[in-house]
C-alpha cells in the first residue's frame, strides 16, 4: 500500500488511476451508500473534477485504487459552499489562502483489515496523505463535510474537527461541516505503522520477460 497524489493526468497510467478513482466513487457513493450522485458508465464525477483538483490516492500492490480524496483551494469554487451551504452556520465559507477543501473522500474497506479496532489501514493512510500533502502545499486547515460517525472516529484518533454548523440530514445521512488542522501533531496521530511519505504518482515499471 502506498499514498500518492496526481493532478492533471499526463499519460495512460495516470488516466487509469483517475478512472479508478471515479469507479471507486461510484461503487461507494451510489452502490453502497445510495447517494443521489451522477454515475455514467460506472464512473462518478461532478463539475468540481473539472477545476484541476489534486487527488490523494491510496494504491494497492498492483496500483489498484483503494481510497481517494479530492482537494481544491477553499477560496475557489468548493462543494461545501456551492452544493452544501446549509451545512455552514452563515451559509458561506469564510475561506483564506491557507485553507483547502477535501471532498469525495472514499475507501474500499473490503481490501484490508482494521487497525486498533477503529479505522481501516487505508483510511488512516488517506488521512495522513491529506495532511502531509496539505502541509507541503502551504495549507494549515482542511475544510470538509462528513458524517457524524466519521466525525467521532476522527476525534478518537486525535484529529478532532471544529464544526462550522449544525448537523443536517443529506441523503439519509447525518452530515456536518468542519475544519481540521493540517499540522505535524495531527499527522503523527493518524499515520499508521509503516506509512511511507506521499509522492507524486509514478507508474510501476513493466516486468522484464526472459525468452526461453
Amino acid at each position: 500500500m502506498k499514498v500518492v497524489f496526481i493532478k492533471t493526468p499526463t499519460g495512460a497510467a495516470e488516466n487509469a488511476i483517475l478512472e479508478g478513482i471515479y469507479q471507486l466513487r461510484a461503487r461507494i457513493f451510489q452502490d453502497r451508500l445510495n447517494w443521489r450522485v451522477s454515475v455514467i458508465g460506472g464512473r462518478e464525477r461532478d463539475r468540481y473534477d473539472d477545476l484541476d483538483p489534486n487527488y490523494i490516492v491510496v494504491l494497492g500492490n498492483a496500483d489498484d485504487v483503494i481510497g481517494a480524496a479530492r482537494l481544491l483551494p477553499a477560496q475557489g469554487p468548493t462543494m461545501l459552499e456551492e452544493t452544501f451551504p446549509y451545512l455552514l452556520q452563515r451559509g458561506h465559507l469564510e475561506a483564506h489562502p491557507r485553507m483547502v477543501e477535501s471532498s469525495r473522500f472514499c475507501v474500499d474497506t473490503r481490501t484490508r483489515t482494521t487497525m486498533n479496532g477503529l479505522l481501516h489501514e487505508a483510511t488512516l493512510s488517506l488521512f495522513a496523505g491529506i495532511i502531509e500533502w496539505s502541509m507541503s502545499a502551504g495549507y494549515n486547515e482542511i475544510v470538509t463535510a462528513t458524517d457524524l460517525k466519521l466525525e467521532r472516529l476522527l476525534r478518537r484518533v486525535g484529529w478532532p474537527m471544529q464544526r462550522l454548523g449544525e448537523p443536517r440530514l443529506i441523503d439519509q445521512v447525518e452530515s456536518v461541516a468542519g475544519v481540521l488542522p493540517a499540522d505535524d501533531a495531527s499527522f503523527r496521530n493518524v499515520k499508521p505503522p509503516g506509512y511511507q511519505p506521499i509522492t507524486a504518482f509514478s507508474p510501476m515499471p513493466a516486468r522484464s520477460q526472459k525468452c526461453r
